[in-house]
């Protein structure tokens, strides 16, 4: 699995709470998730382009 996540982003966007070091791996997860039903509906749709309104 692709890296998709940066933790110092995360800690970036939430400055007021500590961030465990399992949060990125799980967001990681969950946008690779919506990555992969992307991907399946361009393709379902005949299109070789992942575009916004497929997540």
């Amino acid at each position: 699995m692709v890296d998709l996540i940066v933790k110092s982003k995360i800690k970036a966007a939430v400055p007021e709470l500590s961030v465990s070091g399992d949060v990125p791996n799980e967001l990681n997860k969950k946008v690779q998730e919506i990555l992969d039903k992307a991907s399946l509906r361009a393709k379902l749709n005949g299109r070789r382009t992942l575009q916004a309104r497929d997540l």
